[in-house]
């Protein structure tokens, strides 16, 4: 039988990466109807993609978290926009998933530096 995550601090981490998700592609969705989204949305996806790079990314899931995040950095840089139909929508909501997924990289990068400047 599987051990019962602690309540706290992993919880925490994994609501945030839910919602942050689960608002990019929602945010996304809206902007590509020409709505003009309130800046206090980014802010709020920049502060969730803080928290998920601080509280769930262990050392195990370093490499893979920012493989990852090249590779939705690098679709979103692709030029989805330009596809017929579906390129609008989707160029927003790979807009709004870099604006949730970057703070993360951030905060995982820069931990993977102390890291290493210690083992040195």
């Amino acid at each position: 039988m599987p051990a019962r995550k602690r309540a706290g601090r992993s919880n925490i981490g994994e609501l945030s990466f839910l919602a942050g998700f689960i608002i990019a592609l929602v945010v996304g969705l809206v902007a590509a109807t020409n709505y003009v989204i309130p800046v206090e949305v980014t802010y709020l996806l920049i502060l969730l993609g803080l928290i998920v790079g601080f509280l769930n990314i262990t050392q195990r899931e370093v490499v893979p978290f920012l493989l990852a995040v090249i590779a939705l950095l690098a679709l979103g840089a692709a030029g989805l926009e330009t596809l017929p139909v579906v390129g609008a929508p989707l160029g927003a909501v790979f807009k709004y998933i870099q604006v949730f997924v970057a703070p993360a990289a951030l905060i995982v990068a820069l931990k993977v530096i102390v890291e290493l400047a210690r083992a040195k």
